[in-house]
């Protein structure tokens, strides 16, 4: 999992957008609109990232329809040091 972190929120540029997305998703779970709000991105880019993340299984929905939540998968709080590490990094 380690790897998959490091590629989805280092190794490209968006990166930390995405981890922006997951810091966010482990304060609370929210839906993608939400997410655009809260975060100030556009909602096209925050379905974008949220897709990448839970493609990579680092993020889980709820449902694949309008309004799903989404929440970090347990692999991801189980690795949540070095999600840590990575954001540190970015800043």
């Amino acid at each position: 999992m380690e790897p998959v972190l490091w590629q989805v929120l280092a190794g490209t540029r968006g990166g930390p957008n995405r981890a922006r997305l997951l810091r966010a998703l482990d304060d609370r779970p929210r839906n993608a609109n939400q997410l655009a709000e809260d975060l100030d991105l556009a909602y096209k880019t925050v379905r974008h990232h949220l897709d990448v993340l839970e493609e990579n299984d680092v993020v889980e929905s709820t449902e694949q329809d309008y309004g799903a939540v989404y929440l970090p998968t347990e692999r991801t709080r189980a690795n949540w040091e070095t999600v840590e590490d990575i954001i540190d990094q970015l800043e």
